[in-house]
């Protein structure tokens, strides 16, 4: 039965970000989703149901299909719970330049120390600007040098609650029972790589910034077929 990666970007983004993957997967006889989450803070906290909703509306729906997880930037917070709410579909799981969630128990999508950043960018309604309004503009088109990929992708940025970055995500016991691995693009996330080394999971690094997906997809898309064992 033919493995569908279902690709998972960060809530503060959109589905963009990962198209030109999904693309060169499927060009190489791959199945591959990515669920549109940029309406899971439309309700009121905790939004991690509707994480969890949206995925399993996009992902495959023949029971038993095995499903390779890849999860960008903060959604890796969210892996545990997609991974629980898909049952025992999830083949493999891959954390692209993110967060890696602990061995369970609740988490948040900030940091304690990010919090002051969030709270002073916050408007009065407790909404924030978008994600790509929160850095300088050269580091902005440094992330996204085309003009035309940087214009779809701020163009579809949900802005955010900051609660969205509060809220407790449960970690289940055992999430991480299947092959792991983490694939490395930014400076920013040479913590979470060697996490993810410290519990013996493979780590490719494929240099670049922090939406590399969209630089090079096909490179991208030669580390996450070697890493979830499908090349």
């Amino acid at each position: 039965m033919q493995t569908t990666f279902v690709l998972v970007h960060s809530p503060s983004v959109g589905p963009s970000t990962w198209a030109p993957v999904a693309a060169a997967l499927e060009r190489r006889g791959h199945a591959a989703v990515v669920p549109d989450l940029t309406g899971v803070s439309a309700g009121e906290a905790p939004y991690w149901p509707e994480v969890v909703r949206a995925v399993r509306e996009a992902a495959p729906g023949t029971p038993g299909t095995p499903v390779v997880l890849v999860a960008h930037s903060n959604a890796g917070f969210f892996l545990p719970v997609i991974k629980e709410g898909l049952g025992g579909q999830v083949a493999a799981c891959v954390f692209a330049d993110a967060h890696i969630p602990p061995p369970e128990g609740p988490v948040r999508t900030a940091e304690e120390e990010f919090l002051p950043f969030l709270h002073d960018l916050a408007g009065p309604d407790g909404v924030l600007p978008r994600w790509t309004d929160w850095w300088d503009e050269e580091d902005v088109v440094a992330m996204l040098p085309d003009p035309a990929v940087r214009i779809r992708v701020a163009a579809e940025q949900p802005r955010l609650p900051l609660d969205y970055y509060t809220q407790e995500i449960p970690v289940p016991a055992g999430w991480d029972d299947v092959r792991c691995s983490c694939l490395w693009f930014s400076p920013a996330y040479e913590q979470a790589a060697e996490a993810a080394a410290g519990q013996g999971w493979p780590v490719t690094r494929v240099p670049g910034l922090h939406l590399h997906q969209l630089v090079d997809p096909e490179g991208v898309t030669d580390a996450l077929l070697k890493l979830s064992g499908k090349s």
